[in-house]
This record gives structure tokens, sequence and C-alpha cells, in this order.
């Protein structure tokens, strides 16, 4: 009996040792039952809001510690949301597009002090200033002086032997010398990638970029499961009803069929067209967190890093697609982006210096802003500063 004792004491702590090894080797977000005031305050935030689903993921000292979905993936069918599930992230795609760049800079194959002109093949000069350059640094920094007044879904808004509008591209100051936030600036660079890398660009940024990190997304609907899409909705305040947005998702098979490499970029957005889970973007934030690397693989080097996150625009505080906020959450300065389009609002931020971050997507919301972010969007990433980050 005493042998048969000492057998189950054994066996007990055997059994012991076993689950405490099987807690280590679970994913940190797993373990998040210290975090569930986070589930709580966000679910009191859309109840106060109108709001159809979000996804949500906090890194807390370098590591992805919590992922969590709330709400609809689709109205229509009242699927819920999962962490598994992709959106169209909008402007934060843009970092995707700069960190190529910085990718093909490393190899010397092009310089940030670049004339635009020689990069996509016809000229691009202020009319206003014909004498000087616009360099590849001014694009990515949104400080080239050129709009979006002629639209920015193909180069030929900017082409002057396609648009003879195109002079209306420009601003009325020199390049360099102020900021205009510009979509066509990072679709031309879309076309600068594809054009120096040979790559298609949304296959370049899922070789070079996606698949080193272990991530699934892409700029291409047609290379992507359907069955993933987050369902995105436009919110009518005059009807007080979630409209949705099905070209957020619209297919390019035909466009493809039809690519002119180096110019038919821009049908992949490189300006905003990054299909990924919250989970995964938040991966990604974690390389640029650390200086350019995860995973165990480098995407590019710290000195990279450190000039996209360098901010070139003092009043705006902007980088290369990286700007710094303290009004996120007050006091605290963040480096990161925002996107929003189709009815979908977005944010990527970190502190690099701690290694934390916080991603958010919300897939349709009422539009109300408090200190030019979306009043849901900062609500949540606050909450989660405060039920994660200082917990």
């Amino acid at each position: 009996m005493h042998s048969i004792t000492n057998n189950n004491w054994e066996m007990h702590k055997a059994y012991q040792i076993l689950f405490i090894a099987s807690l280590l080797l679970l994913p940190p977000f797993l373990l998040n039952g210290q975090y569930s005031s986070a589930d709580s305050s966000i679910k009191t935030i859309m109840n106060s809001h109108k709001v159809v689903g979000m996804s949500v993921a906090v890194v807390k000292k370098g590591q992805l510690v919590y992922t969590q979905s709330f709400g609809l993936k689709n109205q229509e069918t009242q699927t819920s949301l999962s962490n598994s599930d992709i959106f169209r992230i909008a402007s934060i795609s843009k970092s995707f597009s700069a960190t190529a760049i910085m990718q093909l800079v490393e190899k010397r194959k092009i310089s940030l002090e670049d004339d635009m002109s020689k990069l996509v093949g016809f000229i691009i000069r202020n009319p206003k200033y014909p004498e000087t350059p616009i360099t590849l640094k001014m694009v990515l920094s949104h400080r080239s002086s050129i709009n979006d007044s002629q639209g920015y879904f193909s180069l030929d808004a900017i082409n002057p032997a396609k648009n003879p509008n195109w002079a209306k591209c420009y601003n009325n100051y020199a390049p360099d010398s102020g900021y205009m936030y510009c979509n066509l600036n990072y679709n031309m660079a879309g076309t600068i990638i594809e054009k120096i890398s040979g790559e298609r660009f949304d296959k370049y940024i899922r070789q070079h970029i996606l698949q080193p990190l272990g991530l699934y997304g892409g700029y291409c609907v047609d290379s992507l499961d359907a069955k993933l899409f987050a369902s995105i909705y436009e919110y009518n305040a005059d009807s007080a009803k979630f409209i949705p947005s099905p070209n957020a998702y619209a297919a390019r098979s035909e466009e493809i069929a039809n690519y002119t490499m180096g110019y038919s970029t821009p049908i992949f957005s490189p300006t905003g067209g990054m299909k990924i889970s919250a989970t995964d973007l938040a991966k990604y934030m974690i390389m640029h967190s650390r200086m350019g690397k995860a995973n165990g693989k480098r995407i590019i080097s710290r000195r990279s890093a450190r000039i996209m996150q360098t901010m070139i625009s003092e009043k705006e505080q902007y980088g290369l697609a990286l700007s710094k906020s303290n009004k996120l959450i007050d006091g605290v300065v963040l480096t990161g982006h925002t996107g929003s389009a189709y009815g979908l609002n977005s944010a990527m931020f970190f502190e690099p210096n701690k290694k934390y971050g916080f991603v958010v997507i919300i897939n349709g919301s009422e539009q109300k802003y408090t200190d030019g972010y979306n009043a849901v969007l900062k609500k949540t990433v606050n909450s989660l500063y405060e039920n994660i980050i200082l917990k």
C-alpha cells in the first residue's frame, strides 16, 4: 500500500511537470487570463459606439501577448470575427512598400536621393520648379509637392503622355519645402520596386517580407483565400446603417491578364492594398520595433529601420511610411501608421525602446474622431495600454 501511494505521488508529480511544460509551449496570448479586463473594456467600448467588428493584438516586451477578435466578420450572415480573418488594412500598407524600397537601397540597386524621373521612366517634375529634381526620399516622406487631385490608381494621372492635366498633380510649393499626404507617391514607389527588382510587386512583398516572417497575407486578392476576408462596412449617418464595401476586395484577374510590368503596379495599391490579420500585422510590427529583425530573420538593416523611423517633416512627424504621435495615448510617443478606407479604420503603433505595441483593425464603425483619430480606435488603444502594458 505504501509503495502504491509513492507511485501515485510520483505520477502526480510527473503530471504536474508535464502540465507546466505544456503551458510553457503555449503561445503567450493563450495564457492571458490576467487580460480579461481588456476583453471587458473593449466590449464596453463597442457597446457604447456603433461598431461591426474589431481585431486587436498587443506586443509586450517584444512578444505577442494578446490577440482577440470581437463582433462580426459579416453582418449579413452574422458570422463572428476570428483572429485568423484578414482585412484590407489601408494606409498601413505604405510601410510594406517603404520596407521593400529600403531592401533595394541596402543592395545598392537604388538610392533615396535618386531622381524619380529616372526611376519611373517618364518626367516627374513640378512644372513650377522644373529644375528641382523630385527624389525617392521626397516621395516616401510626402514632401514631393505631388497631390492626388488627378487620382492615384493609375500612373496615367501624372504621366504627361497620358493626361493633359498632369500639371495639376503638383502643388504650388517647391519639392522638399512642404508636406502633403499623397497616395500617388506610394503607388509610384511600388512601380519602382517592380522595375528595379524585376519581380511583380505583390510577389516581391510576399517573397522578401511576408514569407521570411512567416506571415499570411498579400496585395493580390486573387492569390488569397477569400473565405478569410473580413467584410468591410461604411457607416451611413443619415440612415444609421452600415453599407457593405465589396470593392475593398475587388478581383484583379482581368487587369493581371493585361499587366505591364513597371507600370500597371497601382492595381495592387502599394499605397493601401495589403490584406493581413491583426495577429500577423503585429508580428510584422515586432520586426520594426526590433529595428528590422524578427522570426530569426533580418528583413532590413538597423540603419534602414532608423531611417524609416526618423522624422523628416517636424510638424507632421512623418518619416518614411512611419510617423510619431503623442496624441493616440496622451503623453506617450508612439511610432507607426493609421489606415482608413471603405469604412475600415486601422492602427499599428509601437514604442521601440520599451518594445511594446498595438494593432487595432475595425471593419466598420461610426466615423467620430478625437485628436485626429477614430474615436473607437483611440479608446481601444488606450484600453489595451492600461489593461495590458501597464499591468
